[in-house]
């Protein structure tokens, strides 16, 4: 199963998220951030603009299903 999880801890932008026992760097960049309101993550439209600061879905690895089944969808 190590194909659903990638943790980069070299990275200069690590930890993106605080409070994450561990971080799933796999979707670095939020593969559903395209779908708007719709995407099922913990977001706030600021000023009309989609603030994912807050959001840990992608980086949960127990997402990764979900994730890959929301994307064949597109």
């Amino acid at each position: 199963m190590s194909y659903r999880f990638f943790e980069n801890k070299s990275c200069e932008y690590y930890p993106c998220h605080e409070g994450l026992k561990e971080i799933n760097c796999l979707f670095c960049f939020c593969p559903l951030y395209s779908l708007g309101e719709h995407c099922g993550g913990n977001f706030v439209m600021t000023n009309g603009i989609k603030d994912c600061s807050g959001c840990t879905y992608p980086h949960k690895p127990e997402h990764y299903e979900a994730i890959c089944r929301r994307l064949s969808e597109k």
